[in-house]
């Protein structure tokens, strides 16, 4: 398998990348004993190993990345899926609310949670001092929904995605090393607890390029919740130390849906055109001069900006929608912002060639009162996603479009503070928690292992954060083991030093 390798910080690999063959033959007549090294050690080892780059059959990528046409660079491997729709859920969402179904826990109301459950586990400081941890089970209803094996139980609040149970594969054993926010959402974008690493989606649009030059490979889009809301920080679509034109572009709700994208009053497209060349032209001479490679990733995003105002107004213009399909997603797609109106432009940007689309659903974390607030944020969601699923599988596009819904981490099955019948909170859990999939090479209508009978630990195959981007890596044509990138002198990846693909849920 050939390796998939760009440089970041290193001067000299930076400069033996950016170098064009008349600056070459320039360097080698000043510089003879270098000019001519760099010969020796390319007719010794090779033109692309001595240059840093990919072995001949690997990707490579277009060189110039601001022309006008889409920058597609060939997979590692045939692809299952073309795009990706990621359905992030900020807060953490419970499982044992929503889909891992544990009857009999109404045997255990209010019984402490027994030690050997527990087995010395870290509580975050919001619980570490109760004095007792009280077993919470779910005051909501679960019902039996059709799948592909023997059907799957999922809560009275999601009947929608119920209804399309058929088409999703749940995952019960994923786990976490996080048990905060902070470290939680950026390990789960990221690939790593700390900041400063390249996004999933910064990596897909790296790893494939675009199949539209007029829209990013990568685009965010983001829904206001209800209750709690964790921080929402820009860095988790990122480009990290990728070069910038991959990190995510984020879609806002009204007329102005990329700030400061139309022209000025008084300013035509036909000025605007030019003053672009201008600024192109002089930005070129700076990158002779300094040869940084963020001059030329300016450059594209100006050209990207220019075709953004004409393709933007169209894609969010739903005018075009029949009836139906609005009907489908519900009243509140017709409203700029709101979750369902953000999953039928995400199902508009795929069909645009758009690689990855990224919806922040905030509001997810339910310490107290979780009944109320749970149900009001599954009613702000359970429809659109269901809607967006059968979308993409009527216009043919599901098998094709990987969609992940996911939260940071889980939910504890003790209660945070006082527990009633009626009402509850629930605390941070990392060691086990649902996510679904849909389409994209994933198996149908399947549930993947189970938790132990208090939704606390995982009975077996338990599936990490870097397995879930492995994966999602491999349906999408990439070896997550050689999908690198060059900074400070060392290879990053962004499963980083672990992950494996789950084979077991593929297709």
């Amino acid at each position: 398998m050939s390796e998939f390798r760009a440089h970041g910080n290193d001067d000299l690999e930076r400069y033996l990348l950016n170098m064009t063959r008349r600056r070459f033959f320039r360097s080698a007549a000043s510089t003879l004993g270098a000019g001519l090294g760099a010969a020796a050690l390319g007719s010794l080892v090779g033109p692309a190993s001595a240059m840093g780059m990919p072995p001949i059959g690997g990707p490579t990528i277009n060189p110039d990345p601001s022309v006008g046409r889409p920058r597609v660079v060939p997979p590692h491997f045939a692809p299952k899926a073309k795009q990706v729709i990621y359905l992030h859920m900020e807060g953490a969402p419970s499982q044992l609310d929503l889909y891992d179904y544990k009857p009999k826990l109404h045997e255990e109301f209010d019984a402490d949670l027994p030690d050997s459950v527990v087995m010395g586990q870290r509580f975050t400081t919001m619980t570490s001092g109760q004095a007792r941890f009280p077993v919470a089970p779910s005051k909501f209803k679960f019902t039996r929904q059709r799948n592909n094996q023997d059907g799957v139980y999922l809560s009275e609040l999601i009947p929608h995605t119920g209804s399309v149970a058929n088409d999703l594969c749940f995952i019960h054993s994923m786990h976490t090393k996080a048990i905060n926010h902070e470290p939680g959402i950026t390990f789960f974008q990221t690939g790593h607890e700390q900041p400063g690493r390249p996004s999933m989606g910064a990596w897909m649009s790296y790893g494939l390029g675009s199949e539209n030059a007029n829209l990013p490979s990568f685009v965010v889009l983001i829904t206001q919740g209800l209750g709690n809301m964790q921080a929402l920080s820009a860095r988790f679509w990122g480009s990290g130390f990728l070069p910038s034109e991959h990190q995510g572009c984020r879609l806002r709700a009204g007329d102005d849906a990329v700030l400061y994208l139309g022209d000025p009053d008084g300013v035509s497209r036909t000025d605007r055109r030019k003053m672009l060349d201008l600024v192109a032209r002089l930005n070129e001479e700076e990158f002779k001069e300094t040869l940084d490679p963020e001059i030329q990733a300016r450059i594209a995003q100006y050209e990207m900006a220019y075709r953004m105002q004409m393709s933007v107004p169209d894609l969010t213009d739903f005018s075009d929608e029949s009836e139906e399909t609005m009907a489908m997603y519900g009243p509140d797609a017709r409203k700029p912002g709101s979750f369902a109106a953000n999953c039928l432009l995400a199902r508009r940007l795929v069909e645009r060639g758009v690689r990855f689309v990224q919806l922040y659903m905030r509001g997810w974390d339910q310490h107290n009162n979780l009944p109320t607030e749970l149900a009001a944020q599954c009613g702000a969601v359970d429809r659109a996603q269901a809607a967006l699923v059968t979308d993409l599988k009527r216009r043919g596009m599901l098998d094709s479009t990987l969609v992940l819904w996911a939260g940071e981490f889980g939910r504890t099955v003790y209660s945070q503070g006082t527990l009633t019948k009626d009402n509850y909170g629930r605390d941070h859990h990392p060691r086990c928690f649902t996510v679904w999939l849909a389409g994209g090479g994933v198996a149908p209508g399947i549930t993947y292992v189970k938790t132990d009978d208090y939704s606390y630990n995982i009975v077996e195959n338990p599936v990490d954060v870097h397995d879930l981007h492995a994966t999602m890596l491999h349906l999408m044509g990439l070896n997550h083991e050689h999908l690198l990138y060059r900074h400070q002198g060392r290879d990053y990846r962004l499963t980083d030093v672990s992950g494996k693909v789950v084979r077991d849920i593929l297709a």
